[in-house]
């Protein structure tokens, strides 16, 4: 699947579509969603809530697609909307009460469950989705997408510490989550959290 950043549209494609072409409108939509899905499933783990974003984003693209500039591939632009999506979404008082009941209910479960872990069962996805939703934002913007702390932080309104002890904090839990010792943790190139 094509990443959002790396998709490209064509003015005379764009301008039908935002002058109300059904064709036009429906070939955006079928290059744009299936990476725009998978962008937000990454950040929302809860695939009706990520289908919701999706729905949202896709809205917003349409209604706003004539103020695409084509300064930056159409597909970035359409990026920043999901990822802004996600983020109202994470303000939202139902999603911190979401996020307690299912910590809640984790708790309970895992205090039932053995303490000690397999390696089968536990794997990337897993782990990331234990971060909590801000902290998995900027962990899968920062390594994943190529967000700088810079980009980061703009989109959170906070500062570039803000988005660097996010990402350190989340590499951390990441290790732990693994069992990846530090020392092997240092061999695998992450990118740095100074990079940017």
């Amino acid at each position: 699947m094509q990443k959002l950043a790396e998709i490209m549209v064509g003015t005379a494609e764009l301008e039908a579509a935002s002058a109300g072409d059904a064709g036009a409108r429906r070939r955006l939509f079928e290059r744009v969603a299936p990476a725009a899905l998978g962008l937000i499933r990454r950040l929302v783990p809860q695939r009706a809530l990520a289908e919701d974003l999706l729905q949202d984003t896709l809205i917003v693209m349409f209604e706003h697609l004539h103020e695409f500039r084509g300064e930056a591939p159409f597909g970035i632009w359409v990026r920043r909307i999901a990822v802004s999506r996600c983020l109202m979404s994470f303000r939202s008082p139902w999603h911190r009460a979401r996020v307690a009941l299912e910590a809640w209910t984790e708790d309970a479960q895992t205090a039932l469950e053995s303490t000690s872990r397999t390696a089968d069962l536990i794997d990337l996805d897993r782990a990331m989705a234990r971060l909590s939703p801000v902290t998995r934002t900027v962990v899968w913007l920062f390594d994943v997408e190529g967000w700088s702390h810079e980009e980061i932080a703009a989109a959170f309104g906070r500062s570039v510490s803000f988005s660097k002890s996010q990402l350190a904090r989340g590499h951390a839990r990441l290790r732990l989550e693994l069992q990846v010792p530090a020392t092997a943790a240092l061999s695998v190139p992450l990118r740095s959290d100074y990079d940017a």
